[in-house]
């Protein structure tokens, strides 16, 4: 299988007027913050929506994007699995922003409004960890299992750059889109 094409920001920046800019992060992460133009398709619903992201390539370029890069990259194999070629932004969000380039936000929603997953993915590891510590001297030692298999799983997790926490918290109903999302999300991309 190939790698994924990969734009740079300023790359990206150059070529926003000629590429349809999908954003595979949760609807939280997507209201914190996203591209110009962005239209918010989360890694669980790509498959879904492949006929209407196979017309939108044939029309003009893809450019998936995501918090880091690694979900995009995700969806571009994902999307090359069923004959579409799409590109990713190396490093995200978190890189166009540190170009110092703006990211939008809904009217309705603060800075605050959403955390990345990579947010919650630190709190609910930092969170397990203390208490399985704090269980484990106040209650019972076996307690200290819990803060040793998060910490495993992020050994894992580093190891094959793919988070099983992620997946999890991604499932919460905060992060999940609503069916009527998805739907504009799709009447907009197929509007072209």
């Amino acid at each position: 299988m190939t790698t994924p094409v990969t734009f740079d920001v300023p790359q990206a920046h150059a070529r926003l007027h000629d590429v349809t800019v999908i954003d595979v992060r949760t609807p939280g992460e997507y209201a914190g913050g996203h591209l110009p133009g962005a239209l918010n398709i989360p890694l669980d619903r790509i498959r879904q929506a492949l006929p209407d992201l196979r017309q939108a390539a044939a029309r003009r370029g893809l450019l998936l994007v995501c918090a880091s890069g690694a979900r995009s990259e995700n969806a571009c194999r994902i999307l090359a699995e069923q004959g579409v070629t799409a590109a990713t932004l190396a490093g995200g969000t978190t890189a166009w922003a540190a170009e110092g380039l703006d990211l939008r936000r809904p009217a309705a929603c603060s800075p605050r409004a959403g955390w990345s997953m990579e947010r919650q993915v630190r709190f609910t590891a930092g969170t397990l960890v203390l208490l399985g510590l704090v269980l484990g001297l106040l209650l019972h030692p076996a307690f200290q299992l819990l803060a040793a298999g998060v910490a495993a799983g992020l050994v894992l997790s580093a190891l094959t750059d793919t988070c099983g926490m992620a997946v999890l918290l991604a499932r919460l109903p905060h992060n999940r889109p609503r069916p009527a999302d998805l739907a504009a999300t799709l009447a907009a991309l197929r509007r072209g």
